[in-house]
Parts: structure tokens; sequence; C-alpha cells
């Protein structure tokens, strides 16, 4: 009779070998071109040490335990005093810390040459794709400093611990740090993405107030990230105007007491988890008035355009992730007699996703460039001011979709936590609600193209160019310019269909510029020409012509 073995009931053969341990520059193509496009050669050794580090499986390790302990809010202290203290795991700090010493919260502020803004948002985006939530306070922090500048007298106070490279987490007043973070908070129970329905209130402590006063604010907000910063940027309605003014609130009034900023509670956030969001309520906070007296929204609006930027590289970051992601699984999973990556519907899902992520590289950092020379080029300027709200609701749509079927490449061991790519698709939806929501962003591409028609036509006229030889996308921006020039009830409702064309036919004279003739080409067949309808939707849905093989191993060499 033949014995039975007990304890061991099968091999574990056919599975993937974590991903880690290569160099996150060096294997992108795409953003290597660009980088040098973008005037930031300097940067590339940089680049290169930071793409390597970042894989290393202690650097990885720390995204999945930031993410796992989540902050944890303190209220008060054992004797009763209001803290409103919080305690995050060292993973998160030491994620912040990396961000830091990249300089990616200040670089083109900090370090201001050529191609430093290209520089910088190449390095966000690196470390993007490894971690998101440590992404927030260095977004905010970044885009408080132009805002911020204006106002040199208050600036001269911090600048040091702005552009400091040295993490430091301490919660103490802004003179004991040896660095900061700035937050930002903006929107009320009652309005959303209406900031002009906020009702806090904002009282001159010595009768005169104006532009750099002290203030007292009393109010709330419903959405205040990230709390634990030094300081935060916010709206308010200061007393006997009616229109909202900006205001720098510390989280340490001037007499070295904690600011009268009190959180209600944390955010039980979809996504990240290492990140903390709250509720706060102001009741009589120090503040000081930034900007003029009721011109609030356009004074912070100079800080939205950059956070904007910056969920477009997020985003971009989270397609490329997943994508390398899935290449790297394809490679070792087997079904059916060979790797998936072999078979040809699965080989034409990935070079889809490819052709995606590379148009969102070279989009993000076209954008990064257009923010330099804004002020002296008017197709720069279109590009920041016109193209900049469109790809915040083109790319951060897409990456929904892309990091579904990303998952799905993966099978059930991308449904589950233990992996990255759960976390990926948790994190997806949030950069199309940060910062303005997609019909948001829709409406202020009709504005831009009303107010800015110089560099809107500068734009076009460049386009029209770099259409020449390409049918299929020279009727596509035809068809753009018939819908922008029709009636403003039209053209509202159709908001949406103008971003999205707008942002492809972006995305295609990049392609066409600086991509391999197989990439822009198989890129405007499948989401400009006129069957397209057939394709570009559902990824995968390639024709089965073109060389799939080869725009994957441009994605992610093997």
């Amino acid at each position: 009779m033949e014995s039975q073995s007990f304890g061991k009931t099968h091999d574990v053969t056919n599975q993937v070998p974590p991903l880690s341990g290569y160099n996150l520059f060096a294997t992108d193509a795409a953003l290597a071109a660009a980088l040098e496009r973008g005037g930031a050669s300097w940067h590339r050794e940089a680049l290169l040490r930071d793409g390597a580090a970042l894989t290393e499986p202690d650097v990885l390790a720390l995204a999945e335990l930031a993410n796992r302990h989540e902050p944890e809010l303190a209220t008060f202290s054992p004797r009763g005093e209001r803290i409103d203290a919080l305690e995050f795991h060292p993973a998160w700090h030491a994620l912040l810390a990396r961000l830091r010493r990249e300089g990616l919260h200040a670089l083109p502020f900090s370090d201001p040459q050529p191609g430093a803004m290209a520089a910088r948002c190449a390095g966000y985006y690196l470390h993007a794709q490894i971690e998101s939530g440590s992404l927030c306070p260095t977004t905010m922090t970044f885009a408080s400093i132009p805002v911020l500048q204006r106002e040199p007298e208050l600036f001269a106070t911090f600048a040091d611990k702005l552009y400091s490279r040295d993490h430091d987490a301490r919660d103490l007043p802004l003179a004991a740090k040896r660095s900061m973070l700035v937050g930002m908070g903006m929107t009320e129970k009652q309005g959303g993405s209406d900031v002009r329905s906020n009702q806090t209130r904002a009282f001159a402590t010595d009768g005169h107030g104006g532009r750099g006063g002290a203030y007292r604010l009393v109010g709330h907000k419903w959405f205040f990230s990230a709390p634990q910063c030094d300081a935060h940027l916010l709206l308010a309605r200061s007393d006997g105007h009616e229109g909202l003014s900006c205001f720098f609130v510390p989280r340490f009034a001037p007499d070295g007491t904690k600011n009268a900023v009190q959180i209600q509670r944390l955010k039980n956030k979809l996504g990240n988890r290492s990140n903390a969001s709250s509720e706060v309520e102001f009741l009589d906070a120090y503040g000081v008035m930034i900007g003029d007296e009721g011109r609030g929204v356009p004074t912070i609006i100079e800080m939205a355009n950059y956070t904007r930027l910056d969920c477009v590289i997020g985003s971009a970051a989270l397609m490329r992730a997943a994508l390398v992601q899935a290449i790297h699984h394809a490679r070792h999973r087997s079904a059916f007699g060979k790797h998936l990556a072999d078979q040809p519907l699965m080989r034409n899902v990935l070079a889809d996703l490819a052709l995606e992520s590379e148009a969102a590289t070279v989009l993000f950092m076209r954008l990064a460039h257009a923010f330099e020379e804004s002020a002296n080029s008017p197709e720069a300027r279109a590009w920041r001011r016109i193209v900049t709200p469109a790809a915040k609701f083109w790319i951060c749509k897409r990456t929904l979709e892309f990091t579904g079927e990303a998952m799905e490449v993966w099978g059930g061991n991308g449904y589950v936590e233990e992996g990255p790519m759960a976390r990926f698709y948790r994190e997806a939806p949030v950069n199309s609600i940060w910062e303005g929501s997609g019909n948001v962003m829709c409406l202020d591409v009709l504005r831009a193209f009303e107010r800015e028609p110089d560099a809107a036509q500068a734009l076009l006229t460049a386009w029209r160019a770099d259409a020449q030889g390409q049918a299929a996308l020279s009727a596509a921006l035809e068809r753009l310019l018939g819908t922008l020039t029709s009636a403003p009830d039209t053209r509202e409702a159709a908001a949406r269909r103008i971003a999205q064309q707008l942002v492809l036919i972006a995305q295609a004279t990049l392609l066409v510029r600086h991509a391999p003739a197989d990439v822009a080409d198989a890129f405007i067949a499948t989401r400009l020409a006129d069957d397209s309808g057939n394709t570009g939707r559902v990824y995968g849905t390639l024709p089965a012509a073109l060389d799939h093989a080869a725009i994957v191993e441009r994605a992610f060499p093997a």
C-alpha cells in the first residue's frame, strides 16, 4: 500500500518574482529623451542614481509600510491639553526625506537654471511610481513658493526652511525648525469646487488689515491637507469684504502656542493610507493676508496651476508603474503552454498600454518645459494655460481604466493587497478629483481659449505644421476647430469632448516629433483616425499588423 505524505500538498511554480533592482530612469526611453529636450541633461546622473535607488527592496518596502501603518491623531495629551498631534510610521518620514533630498519640493525655485522644471518633474515622476501619499505635502509645498514669493517680507522669514533639503518632522514653531512643509485648505462642506460659497471669516486684529495684515479666522475646512504641515494657505472672507482673500496660517501662533486650528477628524480615504487629510475648525486662528484683499482666488490659482501639473505627473506615473508591473508579470507567467508576453492578444494589450503611457510621459514633460518658457512664448503660454487643465482632465481619467487593465494582466494576484496593483488602482481616482474635477477642468479649458486668443492661435498654428503629412491628425485638428467655433451653449455642452480631443492632438503632435514612426502612427490610427471608434477605448484593440512586441520592448526593455 502506497504511503501518504502529510504536510505538503503541492510545489509552488509559475509564480512571478517581485520586480525590484531595475533602474526607473534608465529603462524609460521616452522620459530620458524628453529630459534632453527640456534642457535638463545636467540632471541625468542624479536621475540615474535615484532611479536605481528607488527600486531597491528596502525602499520599495517603505511604500508598503507607510500605507499599512496609517497616521494616527491624538487630539488631547494625557493631561487633557488640546494638542492635535499626528503620529506617522517611520517609513512615511523616510519617504519624505527622500523627496526632500532630491529637491522635489523646490528645485526650480531654490536652484533656478534652464531645465530645472523638467528636471524636477522627471524626478517627481520617478518617486510617484513607488508611493503616492508622500507626494501630497511635497506638491503643496512646491506650489506655495511662487505665491509666497510675492510677499517678500514674509517670505524672507522662512525661505531657507522652504528651500532646505533636510526633512524636519518635529512639531515645533517654525523658528525652531530646519525645514517646513506647506499645505492648503480651500473647500468647505457647502461648496466643494465652488469656493466662492466659502463661509470662513477673517477679522483684522489691528483694525486695519489688508495685505500683510494679521487676522483671526473663524470657520472650517472640509478637506485640509495635510494637517501636519507647518503652515497652510487658505481662503476666507475678510470682515466687511465679500470677496475671498488668501491667508497664510501657521501651525503655531507668533507667541509659540499651537494655533487655534482644531482637527476634528482624519479622512478615511479610498486611496493611499500613508498621508493624512482632515476636517478642521478655526477658533480665532492666527493668519496673515497674502495678496490683495478680495483677490484670494486669483492669488491662490497660481498654486493650483502647479498642483494641476503634478496631478498629471502623478497619474502618468501610476500608468508607468502599472505598465512595468504588467509587462514583468507577462514575461514570467505562463498559461496554455507559453509565457503571456508571447501570446498575440496579450502583446496587443501590453502594446496599447505602452502607447498610452508614452503619450502621457511626453505630454507632462512638454508641459514642464512650457512652465519655464511661458513668459516669453505665446505657444508655451497656451501649453501651460490651455493644455494643462485639459491634460489634468484626460490623463487622470485614463489612469482609472489603465490601472484596472494592468491589474487584470496580473489576474487574481493583482486584486489582493499583498502586491502593488491594488494600491495603484485605489490611488487612481484621486487626481481626477483633487484640484478641480473633470467638469471644472474642461470649463477652464474653454475660459482659457477665450482669454488667451493669441496664445491659442500660436498653439494651433504650430499643431497645423506638425500635422502635415498626417491626414488623420490634420482632420482631427479641423474637427476640434469646428467645435471651438460653435455657439457658446453647444461649446459648453461639448467641453469634455473638446478637452479630450485637445489632449489627443497634443499627444499625437509630440509623438510625431519625438517618437519612432511606428509608435506615432499607431497612436494616431487608434485614437484619432476615422475608424478609431473601434479601437483605443478598450485596451488591446490595436490592429494586428502593428509590431506589438517592438512597442512593448521599447516601453520596458527585457
